[in-house]
């Protein structure tokens, strides 16, 4: 589990790194940041990407294939702009502290690299970059927008684009309910020149608390033990969804408790946990999950 949290330690400071070099004029190329960083030039193109999403100006030169930050913009950018940047981008708390000194201390490329990590998956972002060009236009201009989406076409108001678990939603009302929406599932967007809108300030307060993807649905609790050999994991970190330890067992295990929406929440943490979880309560739940259990073990 440890390899997820330094890879997006390694993520953010790439991109602090990139933001630091587009801002002081530099014109970069794909390839020799892949070099650099030792990474995938897709890689660095899904950067360039986020970076885009989040309104950088950012200017492709198609003969040099190299990217620079428009003219007009060099020099804007201060360590308040990467910290905000960390923010939306969902990495500024992995680190103790996201300050002045602490980025300057990452940003010296004189010194050695402290932060190194492998094996994140995501999706790739370059196969609907321009649905986060229109999304961002409609969000921006609160435009409501119209899709086809698993053979239905859609006609939503559109609200945030979210990063969950890896890949890319759109959180948007239909018929005044907030649901979401793979991207990668999404085709034929059109942005309606008349239809404008006024944020609901619920809605938007409801996808700044919510830390899943499953808007406006009843919480349950569920509870389960976490055996003695495991246990430092879940007291060091919450891994299941609004984790709260109950009590610490006499065997040094724990119970522990979880908030969730959905059971896809949750199932397929505890099979990853698998034989040191178990869920107590609802019992049904563990019932789903070892129903599943033997259908696999059954599966020739």
């Amino acid at each position: 589990m440890e390899g997820s949290l330094s890879t997006h330690e390694r993520l953010a400071e790439r991109l602090v790194k990139i933001i630091v070099k587009l801002n002081s004029g530099e014109k970069l190329s794909v390839h020799e940041l892949a070099q650099e960083f030792k990474t995938h030039p897709r890689t660095i193109q899904r950067d360039f990407e986020r970076l885009e999403i989040t309104e950088l100006p950012l200017v492709r030169d198609e003969v040099t294939k190299r990217v620079y930050l428009n003219p007009m913009a060099l020099g804007n950018y201060g360590v308040q702009d990467i910290i905000h940047f960390a923010q939306i981008s969902g990495v500024h708390k992995l680190y103790p502290k996201l300050n002045v000194s602490f980025l300057r201390g990452i940003l010296d490329q004189h010194k050695p690299p402290t932060y190194i990590a492998k094996g994140y998956s995501y999706e790739d972002t370059s196969l609907f970059t321009e649905h986060f060009k229109q999304l961002n236009t409609a969000i921006q201009q609160r435009k409501q927008i119209q899709f086809l989406y698993k053979n239905v076409i859609r006609n939503v108001l559109p609200y945030r684009v979210i990063h969950h678990h890896g890949s890319w939603y759109l959180a948007a009302t239909e018929q005044e309910e907030l649901k979401t929406y793979r991207l990668s599932r999404i085709s034929n967007i059109s942005i309606s020149q008349d239809h404008i809108f006024e944020h609901d300030a619920d809605v938007l307060q409801l996808l700044d608390n919510e830390d899943s993807i499953w808007f406006g649905l009843e919480k349950t609790e569920v509870v389960l033990t976490v055996q003695a050999d495991v246990a430092m994991h879940f007291l060091q970190r919450a891994l299941l969804p609004e984790q709260q330890v109950i009590k610490q067992l006499e065997d040094g295990g724990l119970l522990i408790s979880s908030q969730i929406s959905h059971y896809q929440q949750i199932l397929p943490l505890v099979r990853y946990w698998i034989p040191h979880v178990k869920i107590v309560n609802p019992v049904e739940l563990q019932e789903e999950l070892e129903g599943e259990l033997r259908g696999y073990l059954n599966f020739s």
